[in-house]
């Protein structure tokens, strides 16, 4: 008998299982998948860790979580400053003096903020109704038009007018040559990729791997004293109250006879005709040497049952179902939900294992 049966291998599972193995606890980790470390799986090619489902770059504010994890593996001093292409033209990102610069030859700060506040008062939009509203009144139309727009509507696969202004309140503008495209003090990428990470939390731990719960859901169930669940939190419910809505991805992964295909580890393809959003470049996230590269193109498409999730649709419909299946969550004694699908909610890395080591100490009590 085990303590706890932990449904999914991800970052919120993989924590839970090393914090409660540590407590002296027996568990028994399953996934669907052939693999560990969910969506931060890396898969080897060439000798370059790709990030199979993404890219994915850690960052965090806390120190507590960046000592956490470098606990396990160590972190290299990789930042991430994306690059956007417009029909071939090349921007930084996010929105600085550089960015200016190349949009509008401008070179001081002062110059830039007239820029902006001049096409922001020419459009004189007093209430944004929606994202489009919203953000020409908080960058301008240039920057809009050319960085935001298209790049967006690929993203959620509806017009800029017809999303809600709430997704975009801020955007990152700063009037300095800054390319890091994240304020956190600590990010880099785990030196040997995000295996080494998983691998080291799941020590001591069982794990089977190719194991669906919900075709096994009884047997699985009776080996336990508590699951953990980590998947999506209508499927546990047999979506009996409706679908959550998602937006999913697919990546079209490519080896390419040449060390140095992009420059950089992450382009974005800001435009409306290119299909995808961006093409990652692996090597540059552990600033590689190999003689081959291997890209990844990746592909927005809209979620339908069965699909991988990707990102919750936080709108009011989904809000309003979310809040109904958390009722029934609450009301399921033995079984904790957490991560990003059983908590509908967008997590970075570090939110993930910070709410892990939340519900882990809470649950024991410490």
């Amino acid at each position: 008998m085990y303590d706890y049966l932990i449904v999914g291998a991800g970052l919120f599972g993989n924590v839970w299982a090393h914090e409660a193995t540590k407590r002296g606890k027996k568990c028994l980790v399953i996934d669907r998948r052939n693999h560990i470390g969910g969506n931060t799986y890396c898969e080897n090619v060439e000798g370059i860790n790709v990030h199979y489902y993404g890219a994915h770059i850690f960052h965090t504010n806390d120190k507590e979580i960046w000592d956490y994890v470098n606990s396990f593996v160590e972190f290299n001093r990789y930042t991430n400053s994306p690059v956007a292409n417009y029909y071939g033209e090349l921007y930084n990102l996010p929105f600085n003096m550089n960015t200016f610069y190349q949009m509008w030859k401008v070179r001081t700060p002062e110059e830039a903020r007239a820029k902006i506040q001049e096409q922001i008062e020419a459009a004189n939009i007093k209430d944004p109704k929606n994202l489009e509203e919203q953000a020409i009144s908080l960058v301008g139309t240039d920057i809009y038009e050319k960085l935001i727009k298209s790049y967006t509507e690929k993203q959620w696969g509806r017009k800029c007018v017809d999303l809600p202004a709430f997704i975009i309140k801020r955007l990152p503008v700063r009037f300095t040559f800054d390319n890091n495209y994240f304020n956190d003090r600590y990010q880099g990428i785990p030196i040997g990729g995000y295996n080494k990470l998983n691998e080291a939390l799941l020590e001591g731990s069982e794990v089977r791997l190719g194991v669906d719960y919900f075709k096994n859901r009884a047997q699985l169930d009776a080996l336990a004293k508590e699951i953990v669940y980590t998947g999506q939190l209508d499927e546990y419910f047999d979506f009996k109250l409706g679908y959550l809505e998602y937006r999913s991805l697919r990546f079209e992964h490519q080896t390419l006879n040449t060390p140095n295909y992009q420059g950089n580890a992450v382009v974005n393809y800001t435009d409306g005709e290119t299909a995808y959003t961006r093409i990652i470049e692996h090597k540059h996230f552990e600033f590689g040497t190999q003689e081959k590269t291997v890209i990844t193109h990746e592909y927005p498409q809209e979620w339908t049952p069965g699909q991988e999730p990707y990102y919750p649709v936080n709108d009011d419909k989904n809000d309003r179902l979310l809040r109904e299946y958390r009722k029934l969550a609450e009301a399921e004694t033995k079984v904790i939900f957490g991560g990003r699908l059983a908590e509908y909610r967008y997590y970075d890395m570090h939110q993930v294992i910070g709410s892990a080591l939340v519900k882990v100490r809470k649950h024991f009590g410490e």
